[in-house]
């Protein structure tokens, strides 16, 4: 049975991840506490693991809200991105197995399915759920311990930035599962390294857009210096 604050986690991180909670929105304890039917102590221990997720800020003295997601933020994720996701496609085409592949597949074939219902959220989860995927298939731990953060964040940018034409991610996607099929390691990595490439400066330029104007800009900058908090 799942804890209070695993309960209250898993709500608020739905509402960010669905963006029914908008970037930059303020998270008010007394009123979230109400409506979740939690105490204060859970919220709190609920609110920090999303921080750890990169999905809530935290601010002394200030109280929390959903993390702006500004375009550096957005340029730090597509940086990581980039290059570890390169190595996930590598890795996990070299080590590709039957049951790999199928679920990769059905990844393939639930985006399909959302993108032709014109499903937004599942366009978003399937994608996500893609690139999740490749990391774990990988069969590196040490990789996937270092993705493991981003997946939330991740997951978030699909569904932020929905607008993105959901057939070319599709076709980019099973190019992807096509050269990992083959065993092409080189090409599946080129191929992850652009895929994620191609959407950095729309999804950069769409971040102008979504960051509320009225975060506290010292709070942004102290959170991009310090280190996350653990969970």
């Amino acid at each position: 049975m799942a804890s209070l604050r695993d309960r209250a986690y898993e709500e608020l991180r739905r509402r960010i991840l669905s963006t029914e909670l908008a970037p930059g929105a303020r998270l008010v304890e007394r009123d979230l506490a109400a409506e979740l039917e939690v105490s204060r102590i859970p919220l709190r221990e609920a609110l920090r693991l999303l921080e750890a997720d990169g999905l809530v800020l935290l601010v002394p003295h200030k109280g929390a809200l959903v993390a702006p997601f500004t375009p550096a933020d957005v340029r730090d994720l597509f940086d990581v991105r980039e290059s570890l996701e390169a190595l996930a496609a590598r890795l996990t085409a070299l080590r590709r197995d039957t049951a790999g592949l199928a679920r990769l597949k059905d990844r393939l074939a639930a985006a399909r399915a959302a993108t032709a219902a014109g499903d937004s959220d599942g366009v978003a989860a399937a994608n996500a759920g893609f690139h999740a995927d490749l990391v774990d298939l990988s069969d590196n731990p040490l990789l996937s311990a270092m993705m493991r953060p981003l997946a939330a964040r991740t997951h978030w940018l699909f569904r932020l930035t929905a607008q993105r034409d959901p057939d070319q991610q599709c076709a980019e996607h099973e190019e992807l599962y096509a050269a990992i099929e083959e065993g092409a390691a080189e090409r599946a990595a080129e191929l992850a390294r652009d895929h994620v490439a191609s959407g950095r400066e729309t999804s950069i330029a769409q971040a102008s857009r979504w960051s509320a104007p009225d975060v506290d800009p010292e709070a942004v900058a102290a959170r991009r210096r310090r280190r996350p908090a653990k969970p």
